[in-house]
């Protein structure tokens, strides 16, 4: 009982503290922030102070405009007292910071994940006059119940409106969340997935007008469990080599990782309009790095586009005490845009392929452009650029298909401190590719894993690796994104030069390199 007391008295604290912060949060103009920070990534996209997670309601509008909302605590540096934060690019790069989009209405009340349509039709009745009006679909948390509501927006998604008659799904269950909808043109319905979390359910709803909701069928204990399903996303989307059409549900468990705390994990399927049939019982992982969490879709893409995507370049076991915080009030980044598709590249049948989605408008300084790197080493010195940011390929080429040997290693280095990040590739055995974070200094923490790996069969005599690192993030890609790997890391210093060396090679192989500086799509450090 006294147990109990205390921790209502502190929940009440806690509510208190955030009800009285709340008061300094701006409406109708955006949150001003620093993006010089030695940490501070300068392509990918980070809140302009305080605490993010999850992207939530991504879309891009009838002008081309990609608008990303995720979740956001504007009054402190963990998670907590939750709104919708708000951005958007022409490119998916330069990202402004616009006004927050959703408030809760009460202290303690949270405005969890969900997602953006653009209702073309007025299926809902909120556009009698307009064909991109929005809707936002979210979970709303509160202490007793989590529902599921809509909010409209008449501006193309900057400025909402809560719709009066909230909740449109409700179930009495505190674990009810992460709303995803889609529209389904055969049955002429909109399709919600959403999950039961400790159930380990995800539920698949229909509805003619986005407020009335019908129970279709369920998706259960498939993959790897963890402690709770979370955030799922089902989409169309293009099989390679084939015109058939193809869905992929995504599921992201937390806790429970096989790495530890949080990941995505994606099922190949098909759906009818009611069901979703995966295409075997297997668990498929969409990122072997630590730090790819809540990943979804853009929605209102063109019509025969790859589908494009973004997830939280964090982890919930340490995503609330990395040094961004103190250091430079703000907490957590996105992955790099990618783009998408499903091919067959492997014994299992199905892999989802991600790639970055076009680097070339941030192309700078070329670095390196070396074709004759076969058992031998190229060196850059980076520290003249500003940004910190660089993307940089290996190519690989005239691979035996019997015993071939060899190694490609990269090592991202400071001159100052000696710290280091680095990767590598083994082209015997069972083909493993490496990465290791465990060489800075910034971050201490027993669940921060330093080493990771993944085998990468070998395919038509060829092998590929490119990657960004952009100052406390590294994301690599592998023989064109069929497998890709994000992690994060905090050096004391700057890294500033690139080695790539290759040892070993059997005789005849060729190997070639480049590298080049990306600019800075954060140069000013205000707002915008």
């Amino acid at each position: 009982m006294l147990l109990t007391s205390s921790l209502a008295l502190l929940g009440a604290v806690t509510i208190a503290r955030a009800a009285a912060n709340e008061s300094t949060v701006p409406h109708g103009v955006p949150i001003s922030g620093n993006y010089s920070g030695a940490l501070r990534p300068q392509i990918h996209f980070s809140p302009p102070q305080q605490f993010m997670n999850d992207p939530n309601g991504m879309f891009v509008d009838p002008s081309g405009t990609w608008h990303l909302y995720y979740q956001y605590n504007p009054t402190d540096i963990v998670a907590g007292n939750q709104h919708w934060g708000h951005a958007t690019s022409p490119d998916l790069y330069s990202w402004k910071n616009q006004p927050i989009a959703i408030f809760p209405d009460h202290p303690g009340d949270g405005i969890f994940s969900g997602c953006v349509v653009i209702d073309t039709n007025n299926t809902s009745g909120f556009f009698p006059n307009q064909t991109d009006g929005v809707v936002a679909v979210f979970t709303l948390n509160t202490a007793v119940e989590q529902t599921q509501q809509l909010a409209y927006s008449f501006d193309r998604g900057y400025t909402f409106t809560k719709y009066r008659n909230n909740p449109v799904l409700s179930v009495g269950s505190t674990q009810f969340r992460d709303p995803k909808v889609i529209w389904h043109a055969p049955t002429q319905r909109w399709v919600m997935v959403i999950a039961y979390a400790q159930e380990f359910v995800i539920g698949l709803y229909t509805s003619p007008n986005l407020k009335d909701w019908t129970h279709a069928s369920n998706f259960s204990h498939h993959g790897l469990l963890g402690i709770q399903y979370e955030v799922p996303n089902l989409i169309p989307i293009p099989m390679n080599g084939t015109t058939d059409e193809m869905y992929v549900l995504l599921v992201s468990i937390n806790p429970g990782a096989p790495l530890g705390g949080s990941i995505t994990q994606y099922f190949p399927g098909t759906f009818n309009g009611t069901d979703f049939t995966p295409v075997d019982g297997a668990a498929r992982i969409a990122d072997f790095g630590k730090d790819n969490y809540a990943g979804g879709f853009f929605h209102g893409t063109a019509p025969g586009q790859n589908p494009v995507s973004i997830a939280w370049a964090s982890n919930w076991q340490y995503s609330q005490v990395v040094p961004t915080g103190p250091l430079e009030n703000w907490r957590s980044a996105m992955t790099l845009p990618r783009t998408n598709y499903l091919t067959n590249i492997s014994r299992i049948g199905y892999d989802l392929v991600s790639k970055p989605y076009d680097l070339s408008p941030l192309y700078q300084n070329l670095l390196v452009d070396n074709d004759a790197v076969a058992n031998d080493t190229v060196f850059a010195d980076y520290s003249f650029l500003d940004s910190g940011v660089v993307y940089f390929q290996i190519n690989v080429t005239n691979i035996p298909a019997v015993n071939p040997t060899g190694t490609a290693n990269f090592t991202f280095q400071s001159s100052v401190s000696g710290e280091s990040v680095r990767g590598g590739f083994f082209f015997g055995g069972d083909a493993p590719f490496w990465i290791d974070r465990g060489g800075v200094r910034g971050f201490d923490n027993p669940f921060f894993t330093d080493k990771f790996s993944t085998n990468n069969p070998i395919s038509d005599g060829q092998w590929k690796l490119e990657g960004v690192i952009d100052r406390s993030i590294l994301e690599v890609f592998l023989d064109g994104g069929q497998r890709s790997a994000t992690n994060t890391f905090f050096p004391t210093q700057r890294l500033d030069s690139l080695l790539i060396s290759t040892g070993g090679l059997n005789t005849g192989v060729q190997v070639s390199v480049a590298a080049r500086g990306l600019k800075s799509t954060w140069q000013a450090p205000a707002s915008s």
